[in-house]
């Protein structure tokens, strides 16, 4: 039995081969317009970067240190502090409570009778500070001094000294300065003043944010 011979005539090949090359160009026409969107959105996010990075996050950490117990804020600057040692940008923004880091006295002179109870009631300094756990009626914070001093590890006003010198920005919010009462001569030399847009952009250019 022979095999059966197919004829197609001219019309017809001349018809496949021609559905045959529109699909083909209408395959590359889709490519090309694929192609043509992703370049687009490479020249947008070159010319974010280049305007200032738009979302991309920097190198940078920002803390905001809101307790103000010896714990914590042994936490916080610890982590400054080795933020700081790995080469990035750190900023603590000290508020309410946490402003007790960064005091170094205390006065009432020229204070209101609400501002004088706060800061009768407030510790004078960070070498003050109780802990959230264990402060065993004030007894707390130097009994696990002297254990950091047992085991070679850095108090909580140390911790201070040296993320200050490793050029850690601390910035005390002038909001919660008022509310306290609490005056500029009454914290450490060296710190900057700022309110809730300062902390923020610092934390929408970082790359890690905590609040401690």
């Amino acid at each position: 039995m022979s095999p059966e011979t197919i004829t197609i005539s001219r019309e017809d090949l001349e018809s496949l081969i021609e559905r045959a090359v529109d699909r083909r160009l209408g395959a590359l026409a889709d490519w090309q317009s694929t192609l043509a969107r992703v370049e687009n959105q490479l020249t947008e996010l070159r010319q974010q970067v280049a305007n200032g990075g738009g979302n991309v996050p920097e190198d940078r950490v920002t803390l905001v240190v809101f307790s103000g117990e010896m714990d914590p804020l042994f936490a916080a600057f610890t982590i400054a502090a080795g933020a700081a040692a790995m080469g990035m940008q750190v900023s603590m923004f000290f508020t309410f409570w946490g402003l007790n880091a960064v005091r170094v006295g205390r006065r009432f002179q020229g204070k209101t009778v609400g501002e004088k109870m706060v800061a009768a009631m407030l510790p004078s300094g960070p070498d003050k500070v109780g802990t959230s756990r264990m402060n065993m009626g004030g007894f707390g914070p130097a009994f696990f001094q002297k254990l950091m001093r047992q085991k070679g590890v850095e108090s909580v006003p140390g911790m201070i000294d040296l993320v200050a010198e490793m050029g850690v920005r601390m910035i005390a919010c002038e909001t919660s300065m008022k509310v306290m009462g609490v005056a500029r001569d009454e914290l450490r030399p060296g710190l900057d003043f700022g309110g809730v847009a300062t902390f923020l952009e610092d934390a929408s250019r970082s790359k890690i944010s905590l609040f401690i």
